[in-house]
């Protein structure tokens, strides 16, 4: 005759967490995951943008600050700092990735600009370029101080002289 007595010991005092509880602590996990995650990318491009911004702002001081002292900007240098403006500005700030990814770029009448700083193939998105955009400018990146280029975005420090027809 068989015993009627379970083969697995009796664990009705004991408590633990079912595999209900399990599956919905799990799942109320995953859904405060999925709502920090945009609110942690979104800060994140923030941040870099930012911090683009106080350097492009760092750049056109140390270039303003030659062309007060000089009376002249500095010639047009091709992906490099020009060498008049050795002391006015860090080289570690001109030669690295930008905040937002690609390269400084220093131009002298190009892109509609008398002189501006820009930002050689950025590797940021258009939210973010427009974000940097807005807290420096029009919010349009097709107007105003800082706009698109050819390959990138300019920071315009001055527009070239405004020359009126005769009639």
């Amino acid at each position: 005759m068989r015993s009627t007595k379970s083969q697995f010991p009796d664990r009705s005092g004991l408590r633990a967490f079912t595999v209900i509880e399990i599956m919905i602590a799990v799942l109320i996990i995953g859904l405060l995951a999925a709502m920090a995650i945009p609110a942690f990318t979104r800060m994140k491009e923030t941040s870099r943008a930012v911090a683009f911004v106080n350097d492009l702002r760092i750049a056109s001081d140390a270039f303003n600050t030659y062309a007060a002292t000089e009376g002249i900007w500095p010639p047009d240098a091709e992906g490099t700092l020009p060498a008049e403006i050795d002391g006015y500005l860090k080289l570690d700030l001109w030669n690295g990735a930008t905040p937002l990814g690609g390269s400084w770029d220093w131009d002298v009448d190009k892109f509609g600009a008398a002189a501006g700083i820009s930002v050689h193939q950025p590797t940021a998105n258009i939210t973010t370029m427009e974000m940097v955009d807005k807290r420096i400018d029009d919010g349009n990146l097709g107007t105003g101080t800082f706009r698109t280029r050819a390959d990138g975005f300019i920071f315009i420090i001055e527009f070239p002289p405004v020359v009126e027809e005769e009639v």
